[in-house]
């Protein structure tokens, strides 16, 4: 694989993902205009994983979803970044009425570097709630890593490719780790997107983006 340098800059990872389009190619549209909106907004370098479809989770949010991370690379706080993320997201038309309903796009700050936020009791917490208390409650504020990064295979097989050596500072799992770990039907199910119009030009488009490679055999 090839990632783009992102020494001396504080490196985020931003899952994106979206499901309102009628079909995996549009939803894939969509994600990869993210993607050219965080290199407008925040002046960054990026590394993108492939797209890759999945059901939609929770069952009953939707129809699939497209999912993809990025790397980025940037001196700006994380609540700044967060906040952009959330700009992108209402700039693509997105309403907050249902927590885990279907979405045209959603951006998360899934870690920055190995930052824990706001501390590790309070993160370790998140991490294990209950899932219907977790889709019924939200945190009331930003919790580094991202509280269910290690229940996500839609997030973790991306993460593989752009950021393999990447530990979760409380665990201290890699993405293939924690991938691993799933049971086999919370793997099952992810696709790499493949459109006429080529996700891979798309970003190779985007100033400043490296979409990683992989061998014929990948």
């Amino acid at each position: 694989m090839q990632q783009s340098s992102l020494e001396g800059v504080n490196p985020m990872i931003v899952a994106i993902g979206g499901n309102v389009a009628p079909n995996v190619c549009k939803n894939a549209k969509y994600v990869f205009w993210a993607i050219s909106q965080l290199r407008k907004r925040l002046g960054m370098r990026l590394s993108v994983s492939f797209p890759y479809a999945s059901p939609a989770w929770p069952p009953g949010s939707g129809g699939a979803f497209v999912n993809a991370v990025v790397v980025v690379g940037t001196s700006r706080p994380p609540a700044h970044a967060l906040a952009v993320l959330h700009a992108i997201e209402r700039c693509a038309g997105r309403v907050r009425r249902e927590r885990w309903g279907p979405r045209v796009l959603d951006l998360d700050l899934v870690a920055v570097g190995r930052a824990v936020r706001p501390d590790a009791s309070t993160a370790r917490a998140w991490m294990t709630l209950d899932p219907a208390a977790q889709r019924r409650t939200a945190p009331a504020t930003l919790v580094l890593p991202h509280p269910r990064l290690q229940d996500r295979a839609f997030v973790l097989r991306p993460m593989t490719e752009v950021a393999p050596g990447w530990r979760h500072p409380i665990t201290g799992l890699a993405a293939g780790g924690m991938l691993a770990r799933l049971p086999p039907p919370r793997r099952g199910g992810l696709r790499r997107v493949r459109c006429p119009w080529s996700p891979e030009r798309r970003v190779r488009r985007t100033k400043g983006a490296t979409l990683v490679k992989r061998g014929r055999g990948a």
